[in-house]
């Protein structure tokens, strides 16, 4: 009988399985077409199909033959809740104080998820990621979204 050795792996390898199969369903609404010349449903389902096949290989890495007693780990709520909390926060909250607020609040409210937080890695990688933000979606896609909060940015 084969036993979970890896909960981790096999899990992730699950949930990769999970999204690939409903990627490839999904796609299947659309049309697919060939490799030379693809529809709309072409590349949801090729990604469907890695993201299975990364999957099954997670999963198949986190089994083995081993009769050792399988424990699985029990759900903290402190990282669910943080990282929860302040996704739906930015969600919120972007168009009232702007995108780099919401980001600095977004990396400062989830990496207090975890139990070594420390504010001065959380304020570079804050900073990291709002420049690569700001250039990627405001800059080089030029998405209209607010970047300063309406008192800065002469917006009331």
């Amino acid at each position: 009988m084969k036993k979970i050795r890896n909960t981790k792996d096999f899990f992730a390898g699950a949930l990769f399985i999970g999204f690939g199969l409903a990627a490839m369903i999904l796609a299947m609404k659309y049309r697919i077409g060939t490799a030379a010349r693809m529809g709309p449903g072409y590349f949801p389902f090729s990604l469907g199909i890695v993201l299975t096949a990364l999957g099954l290989f997670l999963s198949a890495r986190g089994l083995s033959l081993g009769t050792q007693a399988v424990k699985i780990a029990s759900i903290q709520p402190r990282p669910v809740f943080f990282v929860l909390f302040s996704v739906v926060l930015f969600g919120l909250l972007l168009h009232s104080i702007g995108l780099v607020s919401a980001i600095l609040l977004l990396v400062l409210l989830s990496s207090m998820a975890h139990h070594e937080f420390r504010i001065k890695e959380t304020l570079i990688n804050s900073g990291f990621l709002i420049l690569l933000v700001l250039l990627i979606f405001v800059y080089f896609l030029e998405i209209q979204v607010p970047v300063w909060p309406p008192l800065l940015s002469g917006r009331i």
